[in-house]
This record gives structure tokens, C-alpha cells and sequence, in this order.
């Protein structure tokens, strides 16, 4: 039997379709709430999440329970509960990770990080922040401007927040006094004009009682005639509505060739839009061609814009891979391996300047360097618009100002112009820890006006006539382990052999190339650097290159290998144990390093790190060094 259908059931079911249509395609606004500890962040959050109605009814029920559990000073539900989901939190009522949540009003979908107000969670905050279009600064009342309430309002200016609220909370403590607010705007606005942020929007709140939080204006704020939080939040302009504005870029995460016959380039828009027919350009190639079609799971598209993810195909067959951009053809974004750019570091560990680190950009991934800092930004001063402090690195939750040098050139925008494109993180080779969060402000003018010049004899031809393979052999072990004798037992075997060859010896360097280094870690990985790079030059000579070092870094010791030819770096680890080698000390420096006298003295009370898999692992222990280099000399033949 057919089960009829009325029409009101056709009714219903159109209802339905439509409220789900306007749902789907409803815009969707970003933002964080920040400020200082306890100005109400979670709660305010909580109140929306309840006044829009996005509680469960058995999560209600938990929250009641919980709440009388905490206390609320006679308040039936303790709202920032809701938000508070790590144990310490809830014991401590801080927020110390970001919590992200969900929810929505007949206008728009929010998506909300409650980001902590201690000064040791900046990081926190900082990943916030990154992908938000606005801010909600919140302000207690009764305190006024505090030195988190600055620190946050920079960041959020330096991470490119455009739009910023001034919520100041907790009115119904201090009666829904206006000079009270007004004072507090009056202060935040002076502050605000010195450090650049040109706009913001105040509006006097409380998230325990609901004023001023969903579309009704409170009655007890009657001298307030602006928009509720809610309100203002419905109409603020999202990022990707202006970036749809600016000129076409989308970089290439991926190349989807399904079979021979499709060859696509897929990513997610980041600005502007394209067409098929529009004359694009492949950065940092330069390569020009015609967008073919435009190619979703949907089906292909007439246009496409900010925000989307779609795969590209072009007229040409054109040299494009994971990383590159693909832009608009008449004013394309740079290419650059130098930069100036602003460092929010968020490692224990201190930056250790020129170590190599991963840089991530967009979906570019290269090794890169910063230079010792130019400044550090302290952004608690009182004038608020950030002094600039001497230092040599970066410590946890700073901020600074530094070169970057990247091995290759990277397509990117200024991070003002262009969060995508300019906005990077840092990795830790070694943990794989993020360490640091980065906003390009320009390529160096040298960057691009230095050039390779090309030379008729290859380094092919050096090796042709010196009858040799290329190689590094780079001998790495604590002091007195025993690797210049061992290195130059290994040369003078290798001259008998007619092989022509150059030690670099650790000692002998310092007195020349590198005797402005000294011995903290920062000169150590600097020392290893240039090491490095003279060992290159001397490989593009046709060398064997032995170099005594006893570079205790792991870090740097891949990054000469990352300079090498493949096969190139023969890593030999001179294995003695700390207790030998002390027990040695022919230059007396153990001694020294023991009375503390001799400062940052590896071994001591500075790390080694050991090699995890060296190519070859002689232990002065077990052999003699005749022995050992007569074992290094085995491994590393044939010669040619």
C-alpha cells in the first residue's frame, strides 16, 4: 500500500529544505576572545554558546551539576564551564589551552577560540589568532587596562586582526556605570592610535547577567545606543569577502593526475577569483599559460573564489608541482630567499640563530636560518606602543625582529597584504616541534639582485682531473676523543694514494676564518655553518675534505649534509666515552671545564649530541689509531 502525501507534508518537507539551504550557505565569521586573566572570556563565550541555544539538554544537566560543584555566587549555571574543558582549568578557573566552539544565529556561524590570558600561554593565543577576521578584547570593569589587555590588542594588530571589540565586561559590578566605561575607552583609544590599529568597536557588557550579549539592547545600559556583541558580530566583513577583491592567487598543494589524460592542480584559493580562459602565471618559475577549466567533486565551475578548494587545469603543459603558486598573470607575487620578518617564538628552547629549521609557508616546506635578532619588541611597556629591546635571541613567548634565509626562493606576499602568503611557522628539524610563528614584511633588496654566475669549468671537470670522487669526511666526537690524529692518519693515507685532499681542523680554523666565534651555542652552530660552506667550495674543487670538528649539534651536522651532493657526506663518529676522554684531556681543558673556569665546554655543561646512524663509528677504545684509519679507509673505497 502507498502511504499518501498531503500537502502539508510537501509543506513541511520545503520548510525543511529551505531552513537546511539558508543554513548551508550562511557566511561563516571567525574570531578569538582574549584579554587578561578573568576578565570573563570563557563565561562570555558560554552565555552565547547558551543563548544560541547549542547546548545539549543532558550537557545542561552536567553543567548544573557542575556548577554547584564550583560555586557561582548564586548563579544557577557557571557558563564558562561550558568552555573550560582541561582538568587543571577547571580546578584553577583559568583557561590555559584554546578552546574552539561552535555556534550559530539566523544570520551567521561562528566558530569562537577562547584563548588564555597568562602571559606564559602567548602562544596559545597566538594560534588563536592566526586564522581569526576579529578580536574580542575583553576588559574588566572594574580594573580598567591591564598589561595583558595590551599585549593581546598587539598581537591580535600584528597578526593582521582587522577588526577589533573593545568588550568591556563585568558591568553589572560597578553599577552599569557610563564615566567607568568611558574612562576605559578613552584609555584604550589612546593606546590603540600608538601602535597603529586605526578602528575598534566598544561596547559595555556582562556575560554573568547578559547585557548587551544577543540582539536586545539592556535596559540598564539606556545611555549606550550601539550594537549588541551578537549584532555587531552578524555584520562584520569576513577576510575571505575582501580577499576576493585582491589579485588571483592559489598555492598548489597538490597534483591530481588521476590517469593519463587529466593533469589538475589542486589548492585552496587564497585571493581573488579565476575563470577559465584568465591568463595565469606560475611563481617562482614565471611559466604563463590559460586556465582550462575549473574542477570540483561538484562538477566544474563558470568562477571561483576566495575560500574555495578547486582543482585547475591549464592549456599548456607547464613545469608545476606542491608548492608553487599559481597567480594572476599580470601582477604575480614575488619570489625571494631573504626576508625581514617579525618572530613570535613559542619553544622552551631558546632560537638558536643560524641553525637550520623547516620553514612552512603556505604549502612550501624549506630549510631556513634566522639571523640574530635585530630587536625584541617588549610589548608590556607602559607607552604600549612596543620598545625595542638589544638582544642576541628570542625566548619563550617573545617577540622579535629578524632576517630569514631560506636555501631556495619561496613565492610570498607581505603578511599585511596577504596572510597566506606571509604568514609562516617554524619547525624543529630534530622534535619536529612548531617552535615559532613568522609574518614576512619584505624580501631584501639584495635578495634579489645577486645572482649565480655561471663558470665554464664544472665542478665535474675538477674531479675528472684530479681522478676522484668528491667527499666530505667529517669526523665529529668529543674533546680528546682523538679525531685530528685520526683525521690526519686518514690524509696522509690518502696522499700516499695520489688523492688529493684538505683537512679542516676545528683548532686551526678559530685562529683565522672563524677567530670572532666563540664557544656559547649560538657561535657554535655559526662555526659549524661556515665550516660548511667552505667544505662545499671545496668539493666544487674536486677535494676530499676531512674536518675535525667536534660540531655537537645534530642539527647542524644535517645541515652540511643538506649542502653536499647525495653521497657526498661521510659522517665518522670518533666513539670514546666522556670518562676516556677526560682521563686523556692533553690540552688540560677538562681540568679547566671541571673548576669553571673554562665556560660552555662540550661535555660539561654543554650537550653532545651523538650521531643517531653515521656512516662509520670507530671507537679509540678498541682501536689503535693506525687501526681506525685503516677501517675509515676501507669504507670509503673505491675513490672514483
Amino acid at each position: 500500500m502507498t502511504t499518501p502525501v498531503y500537502e502539508t507534508d510537501a509543506l513541511i518537507a520545503d520548510d525543511i529544505d529551505a531552513y537546511l539551504d539558508q543554513h548551508q550557505n550562511k557566511s561563516l565569521l571567525r574570531f578569538i576572545t582574549c584579554g587578561s586573566v578573568d576578565d570573563g572570556k570563557s563565561t562570555l563565550i558560554g552565555r552565547l554558546l547558551y543563548d544560541s541555544k547549542m547546548i545539549f539538554e543532558d550537557q545542561l544537566a552536567a553543567l548544573e551539576s557542575d556548577s554547584k560543584k564550583v560555586g557561582t555566587q548564586g548563579q544557577e549555571i557557571d557558563f564558562a564551564l561550558l568552555v573550560d574543558g582541561l582538568a587543571a582549568e577547571r580546578e584553577q578557573g583559568i583557561t590555559i589551552d584554546v578552546a574552539y566552539r561552535f555556534f550559530a544565529t539566523e544570520k551567521r556561524k561562528f566558530i569562537v577560540a577562547d584563548t588564555p590570558g597568562h602571559e606564559q600561554y602567548t602562544r596559545n593565543m597566538v594560534t588563536g589568532a592566526s586564522t581569526a577576521d576579529c578580536a574580542v578584547i575583553l576588559v574588566d570593569a572594574r580594573k580598567g587596562m591591564l598589561v595583558q589587555t595590551r599585549r593581546h590588542s598587539y598581537l591580535a594588530h600584528l597578526l593582521g586582526i582587522k577588526h577589533l571589540v573593545l568588550a568591556v565586561n563585568k558591568m553589572d559590578l560597578v553599577g552599569y556605570d557610563q564615566a567607568t566605561f568611558d574612562q576605559i575607552v578613552a584609555d584604550y583609544s589612546a593606546f590603540a592610535k600608538e601602535i597603529g590599529i586605526e578602528s575598534f568597536t566598544a561596547i559595555p557588557i556582562s556575560g554573568f547577567k547578559g547585557d548587551n550579549i544577543t540582539a536586545a539592547p539592556s535596559d540598564n545600559t539606556s545611555w549606550y545606543d550601539g550594537p549588541s556583541l551578537i549584532s555587531h558580530l552578524e555584520n562584520i566583513e569576513i577576510a575571505n569577502v575582501a580577499a576576493q577583491e585582491k589579485s588571483f592567487r592559489m598555492p598548489v598543494q597538490w597534483v591530481n593526475r588521476p590517469n593519463l589524460d587529466f593533469r589538475g592542480f589542486s589548492g585552496l584559493i587564497g585571493s581573488g577569483s579565476i575563470k577559465p580562459g584568465d591568463t595565469v602565471r606560475v611563481v617562482p618559475s614565471g611559466t604563463t599559460s590559460t586556465v582550462k577549466s575549473i574542477v570540483t567533486f561538484d562538477g566544474e565551475l563558470d568562477e571561483a573564489v576566495a575560500g574555495q578548494s578547486v582543482t585547475i587545469t591549464l592549456a599548456d603543459e607547464v613545469d608545476c608541482s606542491r608548492g608553487d603558486v599559481i597567480a594572476a598573470a599580470d601582477n604575480p607575487p614575488e619570489a625571494s630567499d631573504q626576508f625581514e620578518a617579525t618572530l613570535v617564538w613559542m619553544d622552551e628552547e631558546a632560537l638558536k640563530p643560524g641553525r637550520g629549521y623547516w620553514l612552512k609557508l603556505a604549502s612550501q616546506l624549506v630549510t631556513a636560518t634566522i639571523q640574530e635578532p635585530k630587536y625584541e619588541i617588549n610589548v608590556n611597556n607602559v607607552g604600549g606602543s612596543g620598545e625595542k629591546l638589544a638582544t642576541k635571541t628570542l625566548e619563550l613567548n617573545s617577540i622579535g625582529v629578524a632576517e630569514v634565509h631560506t636555501e631556495r626562493p619561496i613565492t610570498f606576499e607581505p603578511y599585511d597584504n596577504n596572510r597566506a602568503l606571509g604568514g609562516f611557522i617554524l619547525v624543529d628539524k630534530i622534535t619536529n616541534a612548531t617552535v615559532g610563528a613568522g609574518m614576512l614584511h619584505f624580501s631584501l633588496r639584495r635578495a634579489s639582485n645577486v645572482h649565480w654566475q655561471a663558470t665554464t669549468i664544472t665542478r665535474d671537470h675538477h674531479a675528472d682531473l684530479k681522478n676522484q670522487k668528491p667527499r666530505v669526511l667529517w669526523f665529529t666526537g668529543l674533546s680528546g676523543s682523538g679525531k685530528s690524529t685520526i683525521a690526519n692518519a686518514v690524509e696522509q693515507r690518502l696522499n700516499v694514494m695520489n688523492r688529493h685532499t684538505f683537512l679542516l681542523d676545528g683548532d686551526n680554523v678559530r685562529h683565522g676564518l672563524n677567530k670572532d666565534l666563540g664557544f656559547t651555542e649560538a657561535d657554535r652552530i655559526e662555526n659549524i655553518r661556515r665550516v660548511g660552506e667552505v667544505a662545499k667550495l671545496m668539493t666544487d674543487a674536486g677535494l676530499i675534505v676531512l674536518t675535525a670538528f667536534i660540531s655537537p649539534f645534530r642539527a647542524e651536522r644535517d645541515l652540511v649534509r643538506g649542502m653536499m651532493e647525495e653521497c657526498e657526506f661521510i659522517e665518522i663518529f670518533v666513539d670514546t666515552p666522556l670518562d676516556v676522554a677526560e682521563q686523556r684531556d692533553v690540552k688540560g681543558l677538562y681540568k679547566k671545564a671541571r673548576s669553571g673556569e673554562l665556560k660552555n665546554f662540550t661535555g660539561i655543561d654543554s650537550p653532545y649530541e651523538a650521531p643517531d646512524e653515521p656512516e662509520i663509528r670507530v671507537n679509540t677504545v678498541e682501536m689503535t689509531v693506525e687501526e681506525a684509519a685503516d677501517h675509515i679507509i676501507s669504507q670509503i673505497m673505491p675513490l672514483k
